[in-house]
């Protein structure tokens, strides 16, 4: 066998070293801030050398776009999955709540930067909004109409609307997790948020107003 014709197996796959970055990235965040962590910090963490980022990330701005495109990817794809076998819309409003909280609830250095670095500049917030968030709120509206079709809330709530109300409750709920001293399960929010916004979204009992 010619040795030479063997290409060598490689340690680590070009996925999973940008998954370790951005993982990395994410506590590193978290610890020091945005503004106050350096790309040698997150290669550090990562446990490769600072040039090696680069190959994967052209800078320490696409580095926070990624971590917040992957965690709203996710988000999107758990969210279709768990709700495609529910046929009440009500009840899919809840299961995004609990998920969403969950997300969050589960890895804090992850809800710090996507409640509190990913939103100190106004750059990356209209990014934001243009991309990963915009698909999600799709999915919440979607539900809202759905629910509207079938006469469980009000035609005349702006869908559109209820579902920003919908994710502002949630996101609200995170952030006071975060900065709260006391040590809760925050998906455990989730049916008392639903069980709110649902009374006030709510069509009317037959024969009133």
């Amino acid at each position: 066998m010619n040795i030479h014709s063997v290409s060598p197996t490689p340690t680590s796959a070009p996925a999973d070293k940008r998954t370790a970055i951005l993982d990395a990235a994410t506590a590193v965040f978290a610890k020091r801030g945005f503004f106050g962590a350096q790309v040698a910090d997150i290669a550090r963490s990562a446990g490769i050398a600072a040039g090696t980022v680069y190959l994967y990330f052209r800078s320490k701005d696409e580095i926070l776009t990624s971590i917040f495109d992957r965690t709203m990817k996710e988000a999107i794809d758990e969210g279709r999955a768990a709700l495609a076998d529910v046929g009440d819309p009500v009840e899919r409003l809840r299961q995004i709540a609990r998920m969403h909280l969950a997300r969050m609830g589960r890895d804090r250095n992850l809800a710090i930067v996507f409640q509190v670095e990913l939103r100190q500049t106004t750059k990356f917030m209209e990014q934001f909004s243009a991309t990963g968030l915009r698909d999600y709120l799709a999915v919440i509206q979607q539900t809202i109409e759905d629910a509207q079709s079938k006469g469980r809330f009000r035609k005349s709530i702006n869908a559109r609307t209820a579902a920003k109300v919908f994710f502002g409750a949630l996101d609200e709920m995170a952030t006071n997790w975060i900065l709260s001293h006391r040590r809760y399960a925050l998906a455990g929010q989730a049916d008392e948020i639903v069980d709110m916004l649902v009374g006030g979204f709510g069509a009317p009992a037959k024969g009133t107003k």
